[in-house]
């Protein structure tokens, strides 16, 4: 995956979307596992991220994590340090 400005982050949603999904949220990386879908990749900006959060409002799924990755961080890497951010209202 390649790096450019923004931060990598890691977004966790309840529920198993499938691939017919993915196009809504190009460039992320998909996964699904235990009743829940892994978003992660590249967040250029802040309103970047909230345009992932909108999209994932607009399905009706319930939020469960929003994490910025430390630096040199994989993406799917469980158990990370990360700081958390509070995706807002």
């Amino acid at each position: 995956m390649r790096r450019g400005k923004g931060k990598i982050h890691r977004i966790v949603v309840r529920s198993e979307l499938d691939e017919r999904y993915a196009s809504a949220f190009e460039g992320m990386r998909m996964e699904t596992k235990d009743g829940q879908t892994i978003l992660s990749g590249e967040v250029k900006d802040q309103s970047h991220l909230y345009g992932i959060l909108n999209r994932l409002n607009g399905l009706g799924l319930e939020l469960l994590s929003v994490r910025a990755l430390s630096e040199g961080a994989h993406p799917s890497a469980e158990g990370v340090e990360s700081q958390s951010h509070d995706p807002g209202p």
